[in-house]
């Protein structure tokens, strides 16, 4: 019974952060400042618990690692604390680019990532759609990864939910358009730098690219203001770069993995990019400069506490290590 009892609160804790971090409309779970600070302690005391029991010759089972784990990523959902972020000059850039565009600017959204890079990309999807049609940007979204435009459509749905997106009134067709997913990798980005509809001749829901309002006189990169990238990976950034921005002038902005970002920097450098948001951190920083608070800020939040007990848990493990061959010395 005792077995059952750490998976069983743990299984809990799991069930009611995804209810908190998947569902549009939030759980109404949160606990105030006092409570998380408390619970923050209460962390911090039972990892100094496991240490004295480590010093004191117990061995700690690999479960226990697991549930401390888990709850540092899933406490930071319900808490009300914020970290300290500054917006990064990289990400501002982005900001004040878009900031630049004129209401009625022709904004195109290339969604280059898949569900299982969404914790990272997403948070910076949601906030850019908030902030286009809050600014009377017209959005033109595309994807060379076939989930693409299935997360485009999420940005969208989420920021219409917002009131001061609803008393704009974003009409489909007028306002924004999802050109859906298209194969070929770069190719495409070339081709559509000679007429968009060869690319895309009808859109998502199947109307003819000549029917829909928005794309009426928009034929190809030279009708756009500027393209806004969310890249996990190859086709994404670096191909958007290389043709859009070498072989057709246009101004790119990206959004990418943690992992891909680092690859971007030397575009930055050359200026052959505008702006660029890197990660978890870009996300937060980007919700921050665009003043759209989502989910970023508590998902970074949640990987600064895992990434502390896994770090006290590498600690613990060395004490351990040397105290046992101190014992058998």
């Amino acid at each position: 019974m005792k077995k059952m009892i750490l998976p069983g609160i743990f299984g809990l804790v799991v069930l009611i952060a995804l209810i908190q971090t998947i569902v549009d409309e939030p759980f109404k779970l949160a606990f105030s400042s006092t409570v998380s600070i408390i619970v923050s302690v209460i962390l911090l005391l039972a990892l100094v618990g496991v240490l004295v029991l480590t010093v004191r010759g117990h061995m700690i089972e690999r479960r226990t690692v697991f549930v401390f784990i888990g709850v540092a990523l899933m406490l930071p959902f319900f808490m009300t604390l914020a970290l300290e972020i500054k917006v990064s000059p990289e990400v501002q850039k982005i900001y004040d680019a878009l900031e630049k565009l004129p209401p009625g600017s022709k904004v195109l959204a290339a969604f280059d990532y898949d569900p299982p890079s969404a914790p990272e990309l997403q948070p910076m999807a949601d906030a850019f759609m908030a902030y286009a049609f809050k600014h009377d940007l017209k959005v033109i979204i595309m994807g060379l990864w076939p989930q693409g435009p299935q997360q485009a459509n999420m940005a969208v749905r989420r920021a219409l939910e917002e009131p001061e997106v609803i008393a704009k009134n974003p009409v489909y067709g007028t306002d924004y358009v999802n050109l859906g997913f298209q194969s070929g990798n770069e190719f495409v980005i070339q081709s559509m730098g000679g007429a968009f509809r060869t690319m895309f001749p009808r859109d998502i829901y199947n109307t003819p690219y000549s029917d829909v309002p928005l794309l009426k006189g928009v034929e190809n990169f030279s009708n756009i203001d500027f393209v806004m990238n969310f890249s996990a990976g190859y086709p994404g950034t670096k191909e958007w770069v290389q043709i859009a921005v070498d072989r057709f002038g246009v101004q790119v902005g990206a959004g990418n993995t943690a992992v891909q970002a680092p690859e971007m920097y030397p575009y930055l450098a050359a200026k052959q990019l505008t702006g660029l948001a890197g990660g978890m951190v870009g996300a937060a920083e980007f919700e921050l400069a665009s003043n759209e608070i989502g989910k970023a800020a508590s998902a970074l939040l949640a990987q600064v506490f895992s990434h502390a007990v896994v770090i006290a848990f590498i600690i613990i493990g060395n004490v351990a290590f040397f105290l046992s061959k101190r014992r058998k010395e």
